[in-house]
C-alpha cells in the first residue's frame, strides 16, 4: 500500500511539504494536482484523518497500518470478498495530518474540539476548502466506476474516507461545508454542472472509528452529508459507517463532561435525517451480508474488540478510544470496499 500526505496548520491551510509556508488559496488546486498524482494501478482511494493526540507519524503508521491488514485479508481470504475478485484490491491513500495534540484532560480535550471545529467550520478555517479541493481533485482524476472499460485499472477506482475521533468530525465538516459553498465561489466538490450533469461527485463509503462528537451530531451538525428530495447530489451516497465502544472513556467520561452527553464513539448515533442500522463488529471468518451495511448510517458496536486499558488494568484517561488497529476492523473496512463494486 502506497501513500501521499496533505498537511494542514491551526487554520486549517494547506501547507508546502516539509514547511510552514501556507499555499495561497488560489493555488490549492493546482498545487494537489502537481504533488498527489493518483495511481492507474489502484482500485480504491482512502483519505484517511487522524485523531486526537495523534503526531504526524503516528498518523502515517495508523493508515499504513490499517490499510495494510485490509490487504493481507483480501490475499488470505480472497472468496470471503467476491466483489474484489474480479479487480482485486490495490489501495492508495492520502493521510490528511492537523494539529491534534493536547494535554489529557478535560481542557485539552475541548480545545482540540474547538480548534477542529475551527479548521473546519465556516469562518477562517481553511479545511473545508482544501479538503473539498482534494475530494474534487481525487473525484476527477480517478477512473470512473461507473465509466467505459477501457483497461481494467481504469475500469472503476473507488473513494472511501476514513476518519479517527476527531478526525470523522473534522472529516464530516469539512466535507459538508465544501459542499454548500455558494456557487459563486470555487469549484471544489467537483459537482455535476453544467459541462458534465451525468456525473456527480460522489463518495463510495465512510468509515469512522470512535467518533467524538455529540449523538445528534447528524441531525443538528451535519444534516448536508445526506440525500434527500431536492438535493440528490449531496456528498455521501454510499453508508456512513460508526463505530462505537462503551469502553471508550474519551468519548464516554470527557465527552460528557465537556458537551454535557456522551459521544458517538462511546454510544453510537442518536437522532438522524436518514435511517440507521445497527449491528455488531464481526471476526473476520464472519462475512457482512450487504444488507447490514446497506444503510445510510450505520452503527456497529465494537466493545468487544475495542476494549483498550479498560479491563484488568489501571484505567487510561482516553480508554478503548484508540484501540481500533484490529482485523476485524481492517475486515469491515474491506467489506466496505468490496460492497461499493
Amino acid at each position: 500500500m502506497t501513500h501521499a500526505v496533505v498537511d494542514l496548520d491551526e487554520d486549517g491551510r494547506l501547507l508546502v511539504p516539509g514547511t510552514r509556508t501556507p499555499v495561497p488559496e488560489a493555488r490549492v488546486a493546482e498545487h494537489l494536482a502537481r504533488h498527489l498524482r493518483v495511481p492507474e494501478r489502484a482500485t480504491d482511494l482512502y483519505v484517511y484523518v487522524h485523531g486526537w493526540q495523534t503526531g504526524a507519524q503516528a498518523a502515517v503508521r495508523a493508515a499504513d497500518a490499517l490499510i495494510g491488514r485490509a490487504v493481507r485479508l483480501g490475499r488470505e481470504s480472497p472468496t470471503a470478498y467476491p466483489g474484489l475478485a474480479a479487480r482485486g484490491y490495490r489501495p492508495w491513500c492520502v493521510v490528511v495530518r492537523w494539529p491534534s495534540s493536547s494535554r489529557p484532560s478535560l481542557g485539552g480535550y475541548r480545545r482540540i474540539r474547538d480548534r477542529a471545529h475551527a479548521m473546519s467550520g465556516p469562518g477562517r478555517g481553511q479545511a473545508g476548502f482544501v479538503i473539498g479541493h482534494l475530494l474534487g481533485y481525487l473525484d476527477a482524476a480517478r477512473g470512473r466506476p461507473d465509466g467505459p472499460e477501457v483497461l481494467a485499472n481504469r475500469a472503476g477506482q473507488y473513494l472511501h474516507l476514513v476518519g479517527h475521533s476527531f478526525g470523522g468530525r473534522f472529516l464530516c465538516e469539512a466535507v459538508q461545508w465544501a459542499a454548500e459553498r455558494p456557487a459563486a465561489g470555487p469549484k471544489v466538490l467537483g459537482w455535476s454542472g453544467p459541462t458534465d450533469p451525468a456525473r456527480p461527485f460522489t463518495v463510495d463509503s465512510a468509515l469512522v472509528f470512535q467518533m467524538a462528537a455529540p449523538r445528534d451530531a447528524f441531525d443538528r451538525l451535519f444534516p448536508g452529508l445526506f440525500p434527500e428530495p431536492g438535493r440528490p447530489g449531496a456528498p455521501l451516497r454510499g453508508p456512513l459507517v460508526l463505530t462505537h465502544s462503551r469502553w471508550d472513556r474519551a468519548t464516554g467520561f470527557w465527552h460528557l463532561r465537556a458537551e454535557g452527553l456522551p459521544g458517538i464513539g462511546h454510544s453510537g448515533a442518536g437522532p438522524a435525517p436518514v435511517r440507521q442500522f445497527s449491528t455488531a463488529l464481526l471476526a473476520t471468518d464472519t462475512p457482512y451480508r450487504k444488507g447490514v451495511l446497506d444503510h445510510p448510517i450505520v452503527n456497529v458496536d465494537a466493545g468487544r474488540v475495542f476494549r483498550g486499558s479498560a479491563v484488568g488494568r489501571r484505567l487510561a484517561p482516553a480508554g478503548a478510544h484508540s484501540d481500533f488497529q484490529h482485523p476485524e476492523s481492517a475486515h469491515l473496512l474491506l467489506s466496505l470496499a468490496a460492497f461499493s463494486r
